[in-house]
């Protein structure tokens, strides 16, 4: 039972960032009817933000997390501005190969500078307790809260905000939003911001979980990402949170009790079976197509 337990909590945290990264897709999906495939390098950029603030300006963790996150939203809202806007009425081939090809220059861009794995200062206290023989450490505390609280922020901002009654407008029917004054490309820009922003809030917090990083981290946890949003449902912000965290504990789970080279094998194939039987995923629902 101890057992299961520490491994609950692993899986609460491995959860809690594949949640934070799979609301970047599902917000871009929503809006622009897309998948940002270019999201799981800007995860990664994120952990070398982490890195370069806390190595170069010896920063703590909260000034580091927040420049992270900026910069992260930042350099989102440009490449949407850049490589994206020009092809919002292109054909949805052309807009997934841009996003890959953004994908491979970011990977490529950071490996001209760091080619070799880096190791992340440690910005935050090593502090462990004991509870009932479960091993609880301060780190994993602060992942699992900050990740729930930017969730709730997100899903409150969505829900009750008027920027978030615009998105959600966009959503339904962005041919007739421009007519009610709404200023699309603002609001499109505002969803990059906030979805990168959360993928850059998850890169910190994966770097000081795992404090070894590379270029290519992203690629492989971005298929996760991907996965845990179209688990939950893509396109709908709670059922992003789900999959993430339904994917987080079967990875730990499956590598807990069988062997841990199956863990992708087994998510991979989580994605298959729920496509087969439920193809809109957790709580998504089908599209209905305008004539």
């Amino acid at each position: 039972m101890i057992y299961f337990l520490q491994q609950s909590l692993n899986a609460l945290q491995l959860g809690s960032i594949y949640a934070l990264i799979a609301l970047g897709y599902t917000m871009v999906y929503g809006i622009l009817t897309m998948i940002n495939f270019a999201h799981g390098d800007l995860f990664m950029v994120g952990a070398f933000f982490c890195f370069l603030v806390a190595t170069f300006l010896h920063l703590s963790f909260i000034p580091t997390l927040l420049i992270s996150m900026i910069g992260v939203a930042l350099l989102g809202v440009a490449i949407e501005r850049v490589a994206y806007k020009p092809l919002r009425q292109a054909p949805r081939v052309s807009a997934i190969i841009t996003a890959l090809g953004v994908g491979l220059f970011l990977e490529n861009f950071t490996l001209v500078f760091y080619p070799y794995p880096q190791s992340v200062p440690q910005l935050l206290p090593e502090i462990t307790w004991n509870l009932g023989g479960v091993t609880v450490s301060f780190l994993q505390v602060l992942i699992i809260a900050l990740s729930v609280v930017l969730m709730i922020i997100l899903d409150f901002i969505v829900q009750k905000t008027m920027v978030g009654m615009a998105m959600r407008a966009i959503s339904w029917d962005k041919s007739i939003v421009p007519l009610m004054g709404v200023p699309v490309d603002l609001i499109i820009s505002a969803t990059f911001a906030l979805g990168t922003s959360l993928g850059g809030a998850a890169g910190v917090m994966y770097a000081l979980a795992f404090p070894v990083i590379d270029p290519y981290m992203g690629i492989l946890i971005g298929w996760k990402a991907f996965i845990s949003a179209v688990v939950g449902g893509i396109g709908n912000i709670r059922g992003a949170m789900i999959g993430g965290f339904i994917l987080g504990t079967v990875e730990i789970m499956v590598a807990a009790y069988t062997n841990s080279s199956y863990r992708d094998f087994v998510a991979f194939g989580l994605l298959l079976i729920l496509l087969i039987f439920r193809p809109n995923g957790i709580l998504g629902k089908p599209r209905i197509q305008k004539v």
